[in-house]
């Protein structure tokens, strides 16, 4: 079974009906039990930081989180989840999980285009991905052209390079697929992303990390 987390940061039923279209049982929960028992677990969310970790913490699944993270239990962070498993955030100046260590930053206000156009922030909409070292296993069968969809302001800054898998560019290129060990992250909202999202969240609901 794979636990979706809810801490009240959105809709999670899109998650959920994209799950079990390719196959798979899971249930959304808050309950620390449920998730700490669960095969594995995804992480999504929308929103701040700063209420997001209120709801984590008022709910144990900090604690709960970081227990699935030791045991080795396969995680995947999206979005909002994405952001909280770091350090720390600059949205709300909000401590995080600290599942990898580094920062969440906020776009710069006067990005450009190439073509000297300002750039909207919110990054919202489609992009391209662009892998980085060896193709880590839930990023298998995704192709060059493959875009996926995007909406956030603020992005992952993980202090080890080896934990940034993919980057995206929006005036600058930023990570937007982070992992270290049994947890793998996106910035993108893969049950939103059409096929390549699809088969990433396919290659996490088999993937095994040992």
């Amino acid at each position: 079974m794979i636990a979706i987390i809810n801490y009240d940061a959105g809709n999670l039923t899109s998650v959920a009906r994209a799950v079990s279209h390719i196959g798979f049982q899971c249930i959304i929960t808050n309950k620390t039990k449920e998730i700490k028992t669960a095969e594995r677990v995804i992480f999504p969310g929308v929103g701040a930081a700063g209420s997001a970790m209120e709801s984590i913490k008022r709910l144990g699944l900090d604690e709960a989180i970081r227990d699935v993270f030791i045991k080795g239990n396969p995680i995947l962070g999206i979005c909002l989840g994405t952001q909280v498993i770091m350090g720390h955030s600059e949205e709300n100046d909000t401590p995080c999980l600290g599942l990898i260590d580094g920062w969440v930053r906020a776009f710069p206000t006067d990005m450009k285009s190439e073509q000297g156009t300002s750039l909207k922030i919110p990054h919202m909409g489609w992009n391209s991905i662009n892998t980085v070292g060896n193709n880590h296993p839930v990023l298998s069968g995704l192709r060059k052209d493959d875009e996926f969809y995007f909406v956030h302001g603020f992005y992952p800054e993980p202090n080890n390079k080896a934990h940034v898998l993919a980057t995206t560019e929006h005036g600058i290129s930023f990570a937007s697929i982070i992992g270290h060990k049994n947890l793998i992250a996106t910035q993108f909202h893969p049950e939103k992303s059409g096929r390549p999202g699809l088969t990433l969240l396919k290659n996490f609901c088999m993937w095994n990390p040992c």
